[in-house]
């Protein structure tokens, strides 16, 4: 496919042809692929095939695309539930790559690819660099971390399938970063929009000037961003900053991207099915009306998620982009519609504060869970309160168990956090739902 001519130089790779489909082809090829992946969960996912057995369903009544409607939604908590390999529907001998992520306990979500589902995501991660104008010849600090979180080795492939330079650097270490930075020619960089907003105050310290370097692009996800922050980001740095977006339980980073319009994330239709629903009824809502994001997998062989609710509320443009694609965009995602919040990339379940603070003798089931930014990071605090023969204690017993509440806390969620101590019935009590997290950060 030649490219299209409405697109800005640089966006093109022919990987991103898929991106520029006529939109009838675009549309018989995402029913062909929705057909043939609930045939595959039907067959081979025993939850999946059970819940459509209770709504009298099999794979032949999928017939037109309108008909994803009737299929079961899936949830994060079935992932827990049938924790680690239920949703498989490959064998363990055709799975080439286990990640996990943080769930509402201890145990992670578990997410598997075959070789085709890395070449997918390689796939979509090369669209997604090349949306926002890397190419060949970029050299890619992959600045997001490695490891059982998606987003490193996602953007890692991603950049080399491109044919760009990847510099691995993973997160932190912060000088190190800007020497890299510096020292290797870096034209894009990829992690956090708040780290990066670390790196540039950093950066003004040690006497770099970000605007001086070859630096021009900055690939920013795994947390919620404002307009604002992306102004600023611009502004002080000199760069051009683009919403990626994703989920470590339908592919990891790649699922959306931002073209060089800057007007919201194009979702890659072609791989992954977008919803928009009441986040009460579930009722599925007309394109432009805002609701929860439901994502449903076209092409994931080993782990098909069939009609996944993502808690996170948007809502799908479908007016036509500048830049020619007829992939439809999501609008900025600034909340969600459960408790979870997202801190330096990680997702956090109060929950899974409430489980660390158990486990440490001394501690009530009385907590909040205080959200600061502070030089542009963010800082959670956790204030517990302690029984009153601990808070009668000695200073050095107290700094005992502050030590042991924070090191239960980052060993369970995977966060480091700020412990403060404080009386019996010193926080606030509500009659109804408790309000655990005070998120002050203005995102």
């Amino acid at each position: 496919m030649s490219k299209n001519p409405n697109a800005p130089a640089g966006t093109f790779h022919p990987v991103s042809a898929p991106d520029f489909l006529p939109l009838p082809q675009l549309r018989a090829l995402q029913l062909q692929r929705l057909k043939q992946i609930v045939e595959r969960a039907y067959e081979r996912v025993a939850l999946f095939r059970q819940r459509m057995k209770e709504r009298d369903l099999t794979p032949e009544d999928v017939t037109r695309l309108e008909d994803i409607s009737k299929l079961p939604f899936t949830v994060k908590t079935d992932l827990r539930d049938t924790y680690p390999f239920g949703l498989f529907a490959s064998p363990m001998q055709e799975i080439v790559r286990l990640h996990a992520s943080s769930g509402t306990t201890g145990k992670p979500i578990v997410v598997a690819y075959t070789r085709e589902d890395v070449q997918v995501w390689t796939n979509v991660m090369v669209r997604s660099f090349a949306a926002c104008g890397l190419h060949e010849g970029d050299i890619i600090q992959n600045a997001y971390g490695y490891g059982l979180f998606t987003g490193g080795l996602g953007a890692h492939y991603g950049a080399e399938a491109l044919g760009a330079t990847v510099i691995p650097i993973s997160g932190g270490n912060t000088q190190r970063q800007l020497m890299v930075m510096k020292d290797f020619g870096t034209t894009a960089i990829c992690c956090t929009p708040s780290y990066f907003l670390h790196l540039i105050d950093q950066a003004e310290e040690e006497g770099i000037r970000l605007k001086q370097l070859p630096l021009r692009a900055g690939v920013f996800g795994a947390e919620p961003w404002t307009e604002s922050m992306r102004r600023r980001i611009e502004a002080d740095s000199g760069i051009k900053a683009y919403d990626i977006y994703g989920l470590s339980e339908i592919v990891g980073p790649g699922v959306a991207m931002e073209c060089e319009c800057q007007a919201g994330p194009h979702i890659f239709e072609d791989y992954f099915y977008p919803e928009i629903v009441d986040p009460k009824t579930g009722k599925p809502l007309p394109d432009g009306e805002e609701g929860e994001l439901v994502l449903t997998t076209l092409g994931k062989q080993a782990m098909p998620m069939i009609r996944y609710r993502t808690r996170d509320i948007t809502a799908l443009a479908s007016d036509t982009c500048d830049c020619g694609r007829t992939l439809r965009r999501i609008k900025r995602i600034s909340r969600r519609s459960d408790d979870m919040f997202i801190i330096r990339g990680v997702n956090v379940y109060p929950s899974q504060v409430e489980t660390a603070l158990l486990k440490v003798e001394g501690a009530l089931p009385h907590y909040q869970i205080v959200l600061t930014r502070e030089r542009d990071l963010d800082v959670m605090e956790v204030q517990v309160e302690v029984t009153p023969e601990v808070f009668g204690d000695t200073v050095g017993a107290l700094e005992q168990l502050q030590q042991k509440l924070s090191r239960s806390i980052e060993s369970t969620v995977g966060v480091r956090a700020n412990v403060r101590l404080v009386q019996p019935r010193t926080l606030q009590r509500s009659e109804g739902k408790a309000k655990r997290v005070i998120d002050q950060r203005k995102l």
